[in-house]
Parts: C-alpha cells; structure tokens; sequence
C-alpha cells in the first residue's frame, strides 16, 4: 500500500524501446524534484512481436497500478535511419502509451531534443551527458542505466514544462479558449 500523498506530484517516464523500454518515476514539490524509481523492461529477443508488445504493455500497466503517477509522459518517436527500427520502435511506444491509457493515465509526449534541451541545456547532448545530468538533478548515488536515465529525463522535462510558463499556459487554458501549438500559447 502507497503512503498517504501530500500535494506531491507524481510523474512517470517512459523512454520505449522494443529489448528495453526504461521507466523513471519522480516526485516534484513545488520546484524540488525526488527519486522515486526506475529501471528497464526487457523483453526477449526470441519472443514473437505480439509477445514483446504484450511484456511492455503488461509491466508498465503494473508499474502504473503500483505508483499511481499523476502524469506518464513518453518520448516521441525520432525519424531512424532504419525505417523497420522507427517502426519497431513506434509499435513499442504504442504499446507503452496502450498501457498507460488503459490504466486511466494523463499522457504526454516530448521529443528526444526538447528532453536533452531541458535537462542537459542543448538538444546535441550524448547519452552520458544525460545520464550525468540525471543524477545531479535527482541526487542519486550512481548513475542510472541509459534507458532509465532517458526515461527520468523525460519526466525531469514534463516537471520543468510545469513550471514557469509553461505552469502559466496549464492555467490559461484551464481558464479559457486557450490552447497551446509548438510550446506557445495561441
């Protein structure tokens, strides 16, 4: 059984992957963020497409009963150069995104850059920047697995976009007519 929450928000993140898809769940009081979990769904490599699928939609459906998360943010499919990994890839995040609202979850989505803009400061960052910037922000003892690190990232940016303007546009659409393309608001 969780313990009783406080005005904490919960956000879980999801970097999909179709061998591993990473999860990181943080805690945001006001501008302070906390480690609450992370790790990676591995799925087996012998195991048929519908069986990889099934192993992602059913662990994050668990992981998402577990914590109860306020929001579940995934990244957003990049263009590959393999067009048969960009589908692969998208189908694992469609299984991720499946779960998540299956399970009753407000989803949201980021790209790869706008995550390494947000916490690493320029959309070029390599994964060991991520990583390193990861745990400074969460104060954690060790560095986390790419994948999971990627998946915190991206709950470190829905946390960000939360705040500032991006707070102000939450409120100014709840408000009215008001809705928001591209990170503006229109």
């Amino acid at each position: 059984m969780l313990p009783e929450r406080g005005p904490a928000r919960y956000i879980l993140g999801i970097d999909p992957g179709l061998r591993s898809t990473g999860f990181g769940l943080i805690e945001q009081s006001g501008n302070k963020l906390a480690y609450v979990a992370s790790g990676c769904i591995k799925t087996d490599d012998k195991g048929t497409l519908p069986e990889r699928l099934l192993t992602i939609a059913q662990d994050i459906q668990s992981i998402i009963n577990q914590h109860k998360p306020d929001d579940v943010v995934v990244e957003k499919v990049f263009v590959n150069v393999n067009p048969q990994s960009t589908l692969l890839l998208g189908q694992a995040r469609g299984a991720a995104i499946t779960a998540a609202v299956l399970a009753g979850a407000t989803v949201y989505e980021y790209t790869a850059l706008q995550v390494k803009q947000a916490v690493v400061g320029h959309g070029k960052a390599a994964k060991e920047q991520v990583q390193e910037m990861v745990k400074r922000l969460l104060k954690l003892d060790t560095t986390p697995q790419a994948d999971a690190a990627d998946a915190l990232a991206t709950a470190i940016t829905h946390a960000h976009s939360r705040q500032g303007f991006g707070a102000l546009g939450a409120e100014l659409l709840g408000k009215r007519k008001t809705t928001q393309r591209g990170g503006r608001l229109i």
